[in-house]
């Protein structure tokens, strides 16, 4: 099993529309990192939904429930989404600026390329998030 973080503005696509909609398309990334990453999940795979923008953090988990197949918004085979199902609200947001605090956090991916809209995590980095939102 791998663990991710994906990002949406609230505004586009929330948490709570994922709820609403049962299963969601994540689909038009255009940063070729954040495909690649995508291309690399499997059915099973949790997430972490961070909401991005103005009021940013961790909201949420999520799971991947269809992997990788050509993205329904693009004009050309090279882009690629999944299909996602919400899992839990968290207790509590977690913010970047909260996972910073951590050293135990110093080497992920969501500090050193914090902008990246699809990121992996290590299941202990996943599971100290989830245990920073109790």
């Amino acid at each position: 099993m791998n663990y991710w973080i994906i990002k949406s503005e609230p505004e586009e696509y929330s948490f709570d529309d994922l709820v609403k909609d049962k299963v969601g398309v994540w689909s038009g990334v255009r940063n070729y990192q954040a495909r690649n990453n995508i291309r690399e999940m499997k059915k099973g795979d949790l997430l972490l939904f961070y909401h991005s923008g103005k009021n940013a953090g961790i909201v949420a988990t999520a799971e991947v429930v269809k992997e990788a197949y050509p993205d329904p918004t693009a004009n050309d085979n090279k882009w690629v989404a999944v299909d996602v199902k919400p899992k839990e609200k968290l207790n509590q947001k977690v913010t970047l600026k909260e996972i910073k605090k951590h050293d135990e956090l110093a080497d992920s991916q969501l500090v050193k390329q914090s902008r990246l809209s699809v990121i992996p995590l290590n299941k202990e980095e996943f599971n100290f998030i989830i245990n920073l939102s109790q």
